[in-house]
């Protein structure tokens, strides 16, 4: 098959409105993501929800995304993915007018899971198109692009957030997204042309079934053991969870090595490259996803900040992300060269998060926090996108939408796990199921914080060593 270059498949013009699109939508569904995360502890107060409810709303959404990646990554590979990225908007749009209605934390956390599925098709297919109509080489400058819209939703998503809830009522957090939503809708119809490389086939619908089983028995076992309310890590219904999610998987294994078109194709492990850069994606999400969930506590519940103050102390890591993202994919760009970046973020990054494990308590100075979370987001910047696009890299076009959502799956799922095991970990920290008020001071949340910055520094610091065995391959000059 001979491959066109981004210039042939479409002019300038179609590309910047393609990428436009692509980049608005994807803006909604991470604002959606991030606006609860300082709306969260008023919710679940007001909703009458629990610590591991807390987390949840956060890990079902996680979850659904993970799973739902390698759907939408396999259908992008034999169907059009425009026509899909137009269904995952509706879902996701959808679904968030649903969770603004909750009247309980039960309904909410089922909303969030469908918004995952929809933000999963969003997020997979946003990077498959991309591979489909820019090159490796010019990639790095688009995915700079999309790190740093990434950044500016995470950025903006707790700000508008705690303004929300401040002013409107947390219920207006799910509804912001829709216009823009609606928007894209548009653009993405009479602007986006993409070429179409794959054939169609049948799903592999039992696979999928197994992978979400397996999936979500460990996170429910991270989520739960360990707590008074359930069960101890050693115990009968720990082993049941964990054996039956490890049979569940084995059995997954198996089926996708033996039917023809498997949902995940395993011999793309069999890559070096793509090994190590999955597990760099896992390693590094609990930095962004469950960190700034748990920071949101931090300062609302334990220093008594309101909201809206939340969300404006949780600005320095996702600057420090943007201004990463945004650097090493103009500098990819221009030299080609990418391993330095994703091993300097690796280490800077994990070492500002041991620092903040260390420090962090009820009297922490906010300079202090600031800095080390500047260092952070500068950190993970330089990781995120440019792992996607090495494994890029390393696939023909053909199957582009796989690997991206395989590492994509990675990333979210680890992201889930992170946010499982501190939440689980905080509700054990603070002593009681019920989450604290918003209207006070309680400085346990403050200490405990400092224990999951700990854990989730041990978790990022894999990434450092992962990174630096990932062996540097010249970047394509054509798709």
């Amino acid at each position: 098959m001979q491959l066109k270059s981004s210039e042939e498949t479409a002019s300038k013009a179609e590309l910047i409105w393609a990428i436009t699109g692509i980049l608005v939508v994807f803006f909604a569904a991470m604002l959606s993501m991030n606006i609860v995360i300082t709306a969260l502890p008023v919710i679940v107060s007001e909703l009458g929800g629990t610590q591991i409810q807390y987390a949840w709303v956060l890990t079902g959404l996680l979850l659904a995304n993970a799973s739902s990646t390698l759907v939408w990554g396999k259908l992008a590979d034999m169907y059009s993915k425009k026509v899909l990225f137009q269904a995952a908007n509706i879902i996701f749009f959808t679904s968030s007018l649903a969770a603004g209605l909750a009247p309980n934390m039960e309904f909410l956390i089922g909303a969030r899971v469908v918004q995952g599925i929809g933000m999963g098709g969003l997020i997979s297919l946003a990077m498959a198109i991309m591979g489909s109509i820019v090159s490796p080489r010019e990639r790095g400058k688009y995915a700079g692009y999309i790190g740093a819209v990434l950044a500016a939703s995470t950025a903006a998503g707790p700000l508008i957030g705690g303004v929300t809830v401040d002013t409107l009522g947390w219920r207006w957090c799910f509804w912001v997204g829709i216009p823009l939503c609606l928007a894209a809708l548009v653009v993405v119809h009479t602007k986006l042309k993409v070429p179409r490389y794959g054939t169609p086939g049948k799903i592999d619908v039992f696979g999928v079934i197994l992978l979400v089983t397996g999936c979500s028995a460990l996170l429910i076992w991270l989520s739960f053991a360990g707590t008074p309310e359930f069960f101890e890590w050693i115990s009968l219904p720990s082993a049941l969870l964990i054996g039956g999610a490890l049979a569940v998987i084995a059995v997954f294994v198996i089926v996708e090595r033996r039917i023809a078109n498997p949902i995940v194709r395993l011999g793309m492990l069999r890559d070096r490259t793509t090994i190590l850069a999955a597990i760099s994606s896992a390693a590094i999400a609990p930095a962004l996803f469950s960190c700034l969930l748990f920071l949101a506590q931090y300062f609302q519940i334990g220093r008594g900040f309101t909201p809206t103050e939340a969300g404006l102390m949780l600005l320095p890591v996702v600057g420090g992300n943007m201004l990463g993202a945004l650097i090493t994919g103009r500098l990819i760009t221009r030299y080609g060269k990418w391993k330095i970046y994703i091993v300097t973020g690796a280490i800077v990054m994990s070492t500002a998060m041991f620092g903040l494990g260390f420090v962090l308590g009820a009297d922490t100075p906010i300079w202090l926090i600031i800095g080390a979370l500047i260092v952070v987001g500068l950190g993970f910047g330089a990781q995120m996108q440019n792992l996607m696009l090495v494994v890029q890299n390393t696939v023909p076009v053909t199957r582009v939408g796989q690997a991206s959502s395989l590492i994509a799956f990675c990333r979210i799922l680890g992201g889930a796990a992170g946010t499982a095991i501190l939440g689980s970990v905080m509700a054990v920290a603070v002593g009681t199921s019920a989450v604290a008020p918003t209207n006070g001071t309680n400085p346990v949340y403050a200490e405990a914080t400092g224990t999951l910055f700990l854990i989730a520094a041990c978790i990022t610091s894999v990434a450092v060593f992962t990174n630096i065995a990932i062996k540097e391959v010249p970047l394509r000059t054509t798709v």
